[in-house]
């Protein structure tokens, strides 16, 4: 008898594929099921999204340094973004937690005041949801709802050979702030009587505790009258998110070292810790930004907008997969993102 298969080897995305190989619709209002950033679903001439995400403490999220109101607000948000990386408008969310005897209702107050702030901010309304007990701590799970018109709807199959590579804001940020709360947090289990030194670094912690979804980028291509031929949001880091797209695309890409936007306070931050910005722009995840693909012709009017950044092009498949830097040879892009199964390195 063959030995079972443990997780570890797999990682998250091949125990998905193990999952929801074979799966067949049964409905015909299913328009797309598993394998992009939401579902696809159609009632009476209306397209809807949802997609749905869980928060689990210990694992997401650590609650020495993450307050229950910036948690509230980031698991909405990590919700909403999906929503919009199918060029969706988010309309509801209902949310779901487990919770430990060690919270008590002000605590919970806390973590829903975060989530009514998200909800008011981006116009989403909180229809529901349920709550039970954990022996374990929190885990927090939401589902968003959204429309999309069909001529619009955006998956990551989309994109054409010669394609721009298009990112909005900037990459890393949220991967140098956590670094940066995981080394506080360690120094201070070392020694309580030692304060965090976090001066100077406003915005590498707001981005890890407090992002923001890009409503306003999918708003901005809509006035430029521009469909994205394929998109993604930015969780898992860029490397992971671009090699979905081409997967997904039968697609291969060259993304150009020089063109990756990172943020001054970023590169500071990633050389403290002695690491390449550029590491933490491909590997680190959660930065929340749109990962998309558009059409050659839109070249002068994308070249032109605050916030969008060109930094590559899809390539046919048997080009493969790179990243081209200043100086030297090209380097495979492989997904080393965010993989809540890949075990830790010795």
């Amino acid at each position: 008898m063959s030995e079972d298969t443990k997780i570890t080897n797999i990682g998250e995305f091949g125990l998905i594929n193990s999952l929801t190989e074979g799966l067949v619709l049964q409905h015909t209002s299913t328009v797309k099921g598993v394998g992009d950033d939401a579902a696809v679903l159609k009632f009476d001439n209306q397209f809807v999204v949802v997609t749905t995400d869980m928060l689990t403490e210990g694992i997401h999220f650590n609650l020495m340094y993450t307050p229950l109101k910036h948690l509230g607000y980031k698991a909405v948000i990590s919700n909403l973004s999906d929503i919009y990386a199918m060029n969706g408008t988010a309309t509801q969310i209902v949310v779901s937690m487990a919770i430990s005897k060690k919270f008590t209702n002000e605590w919970i107050e806390e973590l829903y005041s975060g989530i009514r702030l998200a909800c008011e901010k981006y116009k989403v309304d909180l229809v529901g949801g349920d709550i039970t007990s954990s022996l374990t701590g929190l885990n927090l799970s939401i589902t968003a709802l959204g429309t999309v018109d069909d001529k619009k709807i955006t998956y990551r199959s989309g994109a054409g050979e010669n394609d721009l590579i298009c990112v909005s804001g900037d990459l890393g940020a949220a991967y140098m702030g956590l670094q940066l709360l995981e080394r506080e947090k360690k120094v201070f289990q070392d020694n309580p009587d030692v304060q965090p030194d976090m001066e100077g670094h406003d915005y590498v912690l707001e981005r890890q505790l407090k992002p923001e979804a890009r409503k306003d980028i999918v708003e901005k291509l809509s006035e430029l009258n521009i469909l994205p031929t394929s998109m993604i949001d930015i969780s898992d880091g860029l490397s992971s998110e671009i090699l979905h797209i081409c997967n997904q695309s039968g697609l291969g890409c060259k993304i150009y070292a020089d063109k990756i936007p990172i943020d001054g306070e970023t590169g500071l931050m990633a050389q403290e810790f002695n690491m390449e910005p550029i590491v933490a722009a491909l590997h680190g995840g959660e930065d929340y930004e749109l990962l998309f693909t558009a059409k050659i012709s839109d070249f002068d009017t994308l070249s032109q907008q605050e916030g969008i950044h060109i930094i590559g092009y899809m390539a046919a498949k048997d080009e493969g997969y790179y990243l081209i830097p200043g100086q030297g040879s090209p380097i495979e892009l492989k997904a080393q993102g965010w993989d809540g199964f890949r075990e830790e390195e010795a």
